[in-house]
């Protein structure tokens, strides 16, 4: 008798364990990526070029101006309104804006609050130290390379700002590598970026470069989402993103 019991017991746990059938199980969440702004390059070799990252903060009401290599904007908390000759943007949390080199651009802060924002740049090498954002704004470096970007060719290039959330407890991603470069910048979260065999955590705050033929991974081993931005570049018609090590001929 107490065998029956719990035999009749195990067949009900293994019931209710078991799927009905036709059902299909839950599928993983899958990272979401955001286009925040593009553009594209005619070209990219006619100087040696850099990754530059800066922190720049107006005063509340202020207005600052800029004149750089090409860039990107991405508001962080406040609002800017960014005037580039006849054309006006005002750029929330979130948002971002491409200005090509040499245009001019006012800069103001709105909403009766200061505005902090992200200032990436594809900086040539001789417009490195050159300044950026005038006083009275604030501005900070976060990073530059120390080399030039390497392996550019000749031809056009995409150059993107795109900001990615990975869900919470993703395995690392397959190894792969840049058919360009990009800079992250974590925003919120802590990812492990593995490189070589060796994982790192980054936390909110971090830049990561990324070149081209490096092989990497990206995963988020945390219990809350990890959110960060990608300034990449890569050529026209070629995925930014390509799986493991670069082909012999690269």
């Amino acid at each position: 008798m107490r065998s029956t019991t719990i035999g009749s017991l195990l067949v009900c746990v293994a019931a209710i364990a078991t799927p009905t059938a036709g059902q299909t199980p839950a599928a993983a969440a899958a990272p979401v990526r955001t286009v925040v702004t593009s553009t594209k390059l005619p070209t990219v070799v006619d100087t040696p070029l850099h990754f530059k990252a800066v922190s720049v903060t107006i005063p509340s009401g202020a207005s600052s101006r800029v004149s750089s290599p090409n860039g990107i904007l991405y508001q962080i908390s406040g609002s800017t309104e960014v005037s580039v000759g006849a054309e006006v943007k005002t750029l929330s949390p979130g948002e971002g804006l491409f200005i090509a080199s040499g245009n001019a651009a006012t800069l103001k802060a709105k909403d009766a609050a200061p505005s902090t924002f992200l200032h990436f740049l594809l900086a040539p090498t001789a417009d490195l130290d050159k300044p950026l954002e005038a006083p009275p704004a604030v501005v900070q470096e976060l990073y530059r390379t120390v080399a030039p970007l390497p392996a550019l060719k000749a031809g056009g290039y995409d150059l993107t700002l795109t900001r990615i959330t990975f869900p919470a407890q993703m395995p690392s991603n397959s190894p792969h590598h840049r058919s360009g470069a990009a800079l992250y910048y974590i925003i919120s979260g802590t990812g492990l970026n593995t490189v070589g065999g060796n994982s790192q955590a980054k936390t909110p705050g971090s830049l990561i470069y990324e070149p081209f033929g490096l092989v990497h991974q990206w995963g988020n081993p945390g219990a809350v989402p990890l959110t960060f931005l990608a300034f990449n570049i890569n050529p026209d018609g070629v995925a930014a993103v390509l799986p493991g090590e670069p082909a012999k001929s690269q």
